[in-house]
């Protein structure tokens, strides 16, 4: 993965799994030097899902952690990088007032762009992840809008300690999951890129950051995985020549 270097042509930024929480302040100090530097150099940055360890609701805006997260965040936007944020299995409850005070715009998952000539498809990841079938019946549920009006409807100290006790679970049922269980599915990747076209693949979720390649009825497609902040924190740079994973200092 190469260094940081100024670019020198026009170029969009790509990041996702940062987990920012007050209890990690190695990736808080990393994602504040991003939004000071690089992201401020970019024409676009997109995320790519969990940008937060867990998003209890657009009312906990009014924590002083979330709020400083929002602000550098609009402050990128303000100086003229477009900002797109995803959805993802840990912060699904994100919503208008937090794009607002981002001074970003929500996509969906998946997003299909124009990336500087390549189309480009973009996605959290955990779509992709069909083998676990315990863990697809659960984000079935969550994505429910019926779940979520009632979710929302709970007191948010309420929300806060179930998702919490959530968590501790589902990092001692990992411990239990085969590790080829919790990655992407091949064949879900091939029946995604045929669904679009054959586009090249930008996800996060898995933690297992990579480029690779699949031939998909005679199609040569791109996928890159990108970095989790608690391991390493990176971003993808792509413009007209390709893409490039560096590592943030």
């Amino acid at each position: 993965m190469a260094p940081y270097a100024p670019p020198c042509m026009p170029h969009s930024l790509f990041i996702s799994d940062l987990h920012l929480s007050a209890e990690q302040p190695g990736s808080m100090a990393a994602f504040r030097r991003f939004t000071a530097g690089m992201a401020r150099q970019a024409e676009a940055l997109y995320i790519l899902g969990d940008l937060f360890e867990y998003w209890a609701g657009d009312d906990d805006l009014q924590d002083p952690f979330h709020r400083e997260v929002a602000g550098l965040l609009a402050g990128v936007a303000q100086n003229g990088t477009k900002i797109f944020i995803m959805q993802g299995n840990r912060d699904l409850l994100m919503s208008d007032a937090l794009m607002q005070a981002c001074g970003a715009d929500a996509i969906a998952d998946p997003h299909l762009i124009n990336l500087y000539g390549t189309p480009a498809l973009l996605s959290h990841g955990d779509l992709l992840c069909t083998g676990d079938t315990a863990y697809q019946q659960y984000r079935a549920q969550v994505h429910s809008a019926e779940f979520q009006q009632q979710f929302l409807a709970r007191p948010l100290a309420e929300r806060k300690t179930y998702i919490a006790e959530l968590r501790t679970r589902s990092r001692m049922e990992k411990t239990c999951k085969d590790e080829d269980v919790m990655d992407v599915s091949s064949a879900a990747v091939e029946s995604m890129l045929r669904e679009y076209d054959y586009p090249r693949l930008i996800h996060g979720h898995t933690h297992r950051p990579a480029r690779h390649e699949h031939l998909v009825d005679g199609h040569r497609c791109e996928r890159w995985v990108l970095n989790d902040w608690d391991a390493a924190p990176g971003a993808l740079r792509c413009n007209a020549a390709g893409c490039t994973p560096l590592l943030l200092a």
